[in-house]
């Protein structure tokens, strides 16, 4: 039975693979390097593009940076103290 029922509603593609790791990817104790090295290799095939890739990734941040970076008017406030947005 748990066969058929994994075989009916159980991942089906590499890209419901890759979405389902894109889903649980966070930055934890790693360096942002680190976090963006895995974040690449999962997004390869996952499908998500634009918006959606960077919202995943945004959520995927930790502690203050991702924070930060989910604050509204986060870009004015870095480009009002002089420093480049990027």
């Amino acid at each position: 039975m748990f066969t058929k029922i994994r075989n009916d509603f159980g991942e089906t593609s590499e890209e419901e693979r890759k979405i389902k790791q894109l889903w649980t990817i966070e930055r934890g104790s790693r360096t942002c390097d680190e976090y963006v090295q895995e974040f690449k290799k999962v997004t390869g095939k996952s499908g998500y593009e634009r918006r959606p890739l960077i919202k995943e990734f945004k959520r995927g941040l930790s502690g203050a940076i991702g924070r930060s970076r989910r604050t509204p008017n986060y870009h004015r406030r870095v480009a009002r103290k002089g420093s480049k947005v990027g």
